[in-house]
């Protein structure tokens, strides 16, 4: 093995190595790859623990080869090594005996892999490492603040929504902010939003979370009250019933499903909110209106995968067009890595300038062509 990961590293073709089925029950995987820092190469390994931490040891270049073969021959019974040249399986047996089952061609060419580069740990903007009450009682981190793997993702996503959030409000608003959280859920990003404007930024905050589900309201309630965040507040209502105090300086909402996203969007245009952050999520209305036969998109709409994918972005698309005609500066971006979820488009609307009419005449063009009718209109128009 050591040969291979050697032949692999100095090639540049070295993707990652994935070691499985290890020896001792409190682990339960290692991943290897590649990184760059301005101290040199190193191949880093995380393994992943049954309690949900991860260990973190980064090895040099020279000795990537040997800690890679001990790793294996000491901890694990299963190894893959996937480089851009193909992929081999290395079994190891119960007294450390290897045996590679397939091996990787090294007489044919292969593209090098890319070498990231990186110093130390990525800066979040809620470190981590750091006690969080909120995220150790929502159940991200522990204590001390290290990140539990399954919930590794959802840490990435938080601050990834901060980092978004803090280009609309990089340093402290004069005055207080309102804001809501249209389809809360749990609320991560509730408690985010309101720790970084609150804690980090020191604004003064009115947050409300509005959800239809009882028992999750009631929850985060509590987790509020321990954190004492007390101008974060949450009530269970239908969200297409809630009359916001006043102009919101910013509505967000996070996978709020099928035409409840138009209803947040609606609900934020109608009260003039100067900020708007939505995540969509199961894009059906468009795909149920759609024709079955149609001239020019039959190719698309009668190929059931690729007729919901092509409702799904010609809603949000279509979305975009409306709070652009609405008078607001609209984009999507990406949210997060799509490996990780395919649900990673952000809409970000930013009041400014009065309503296009060009932009609503090219609205009901679309509409017209792909003869549908957009929940997101109807809710305006109430």
């Amino acid at each position: 093995m050591r040969q291979i990961v050697e032949n692999a590293v100095s090639r540049g073709i070295l993707k990652k190595i994935v070691y499985s089925q290890p020896r001792d029950k409190s682990v339960v995987r290692c991943e290897a790859k590649l990184f760059s820092s301005g101290k040199g190469v190193f191949l880093q390994f995380e393994t992943f623990m049954s309690d949900g931490k991860a260990v973190h040891e980064n090895v040099p270049e020279k000795q990537a080869a040997d800690r890679a073969a001990l790793i294996a021959e000491r901890d694990f019974r299963r190894v893959n090594i996937i480089t851009s040249a193909g992929e081999c399986q290395i079994m190891v047996s119960k007294k450390g005996k290897t045996t590679v089952l397939n091996k990787i061609k090294e007489d044919l060419p292969a593209p090098k892999i890319p070498i990231k580069a990186h110093d130390g740990r990525r800066k979040y903007i809620i470190e981590e490492g750091a006690p969080c009450d909120f995220l150790y009682r929502l159940g991200v981190c522990d204590a001390e603040g290290g990140v539990f793997d399954k919930k590794r993702a959802k840490f990435r996503q938080i601050n990834r929504f901060l980092e978004i959030v803090r280009d609309l409000f990089p340093k402290k608003p004069e005055g207080g902010l309102y804001i809501l959280d249209l389809c809360c859920g749990k609320s991560y990003l509730s408690f985010a939003l309101y720790y970084y404007l609150h804690d980090i930024l020191g604004a003064e905050v009115e947050m409300i979370g509005a959800d239809l589900k009882s028992d999750v309201i009631a929850y985060c309630s509590q987790v509020a009250k321990d954190c004492g965040f007390d101008g974060l507040k949450f009530i269970c209502c239908d969200i297409s019933e809630f009359v916001p105090a006043r102009t919101p300086d910013l509505v967000v909402s996070l996978h709020a499903c099928d035409t409840a996203t138009d209803i947040v969007l609606a609900t934020a245009v109608k009260t003039g909110a100067k900020n708007i952050l939505s995540s969509p999520c199961c894009q059906h209305e468009m795909a149920r209106q759609l024709p079955r036969e149609d001239e020019e998109l039959g190719f698309i709409l009668s190929k059931p995968l690729f007729r919901e994918r092509f409702a799904a972005l010609a809603t949000d698309a279509l979305r975009l067009l409306m709070l652009e005609a609405e008078g607001y500066r609209a984009d999507a971006v990406e949210f997060i890595d799509p490996e990780e979820t395919p649900k990673n488009l952000l809409i970000r609307a930013v009041k400014g300038g009065g309503a296009s009419a060009e932009r609503a005449l090219e609205y009901e063009k679309a509409c017209k062509r792909l003869g549908i009718d957009p929940a997101l209109a109807r809710f305006l128009n109430k």
